[in-house]
């Protein structure tokens, strides 16, 4: 399936409603060396629309390994869950950082770090040289 265009406008709301930062993983687009992307929340695949409700910004690494999921098993549970949507919830109640590693809070906080792998140790370590010159997270 070939992604579909998203115009230059919504592109640009999504990334000012977003500060530029990943929605995922808190990244700030400044810190990235790949830009980061306009992800559909409900993957196309998945009859997601190219609305502003369904877009939301992502770094390149979180966007890849996110790819066309939109749930998975929860570690802890087994049970299917969805990933976490910023559309819809708020990061701190299914996040919180210690230090340069994300933890999860909820169930959907769980299958999004599984499936998105924010804590892989390049991940962290990135963080934690933006944490100690005071640019992680960006407010």
């Amino acid at each position: 399936m070939s992604t579909t265009y998203i115009p230059e406008a919504l592109r640009r709301q999504v990334i000012e409603r977003a500060r530029r930062c990943c929605e995922y993983c808190l990244i700030h687009q400044d810190d990235s060396l790949y830009s980061h992307e306009v992800d559909h929340i409900r993957p196309e695949k998945h009859r997601g629309e190219t609305i502003l409700n369904n877009l939301c910004l992502s770094c390149l690494e979180c966007n890849r390994n996110k790819g066309s999921d939109f749930a998975s098993f929860d570690p802890e549970t087994e049970q299917v869950t969805l990933l976490f949507n910023p559309r819809t919830q708020v990061w701190s109640d299914h996040f919180r950082l210690d230090g340069a590693r994300i933890i999860p809070l909820s169930p959907e906080g769980r299958v999004t770090v599984f499936v998105l792998n924010p804590n892989d140790a390049i991940r962290i370590r990135a963080r934690r040289a933006l944490l100690e010159a005071g640019r992680y997270p960006q407010k």
